[in-house]
């Protein structure tokens, strides 16, 4: 498939089914682009999709079935998109390191896709919101989901969730306690860790 060229085609690219309640234009809003008029469509809406479907139906589907309605942040970032907010501090990675992550049509330096998509969970933060109450749901995914990586931010305990084809299964944090929760390797990645949410949902699909 080609880039759209034209409104109507991105019209008809944004109706693109990913999953059983997501739609590829659900993804592509950005707010530096709307601020600064650029451009986020895909260059390679092949690969794109098929980065946004496994994301979806692996990660995202699970996680709204079990806790309702997600919040989605940011998602999808053009190359240009991306570019423009790393040279201008808006709080987007290098093009290389976003590479199979919010660029979803563009692989990583191995050849590897992956998707990352930027959510709130409503539901934890209406219930969670004491200092390092995002390792309750850090945990609770990790024990349940085929995650590759999680990145979460003291907002609304936002999180990065990234679908990757070989997933790396590490969890870090921007908020308090800041740094690294889990990774292979670590004392505590492997086992149970359901006390860290209990009155949690149990998982939907």
């Amino acid at each position: 498939m080609r880039k759209p060229g034209s409104m109507k085609a991105l019209e008809e690219l944004g109706r693109t089914r990913l999953s059983q309640n997501f739609f590829l234009r659900d993804f592509l809003h950005s707010e530096i682009a709307s601020f600064y008029g650029l451009s986020n469509i895909p260059e390679d809406p092949d690969l794109a999709i098929e980065a946004g479907r496994h994301l979806c139906e692996e990660l995202l589907e699970p996680l709204q079935a079990s806790f309702g309605r997600l919040h989605i942040r940011s998602a999808y970032r053009s190359r240009e998109v991306n570019g423009f907010g790393n040279e201008h501090d808006l709080n987007c990675g290098s093009n290389e390191s976003n590479a199979a992550g919010h660029i979803w049509d563009l692989r990583d330096r191995q050849g590897y896709m992956s998707a990352t998509a930027c959510i709130v969970i409503p539901w934890v933060w209406d219930r969670h919101q004491a200092e390092g109450d995002w390792r309750r749901p850090a945990w609770w995914i990790h024990d349940h989901l085929p995650y590759s990586a999680l990145q979460f931010f003291p907002k609304l305990w936002a999180v990065n969730v990234t679908w990757h084809e070989r997933p790396v299964r590490a969890i870090t944090s921007f908020a308090a306690p800041r740094g690294t929760l889990t990774k292979p390797g670590m004392a505590n990645h492997e086992g149970d860790h359901s006390d860290w949410y209990q009155g949690f949902p149990d998982i939907s699909r």
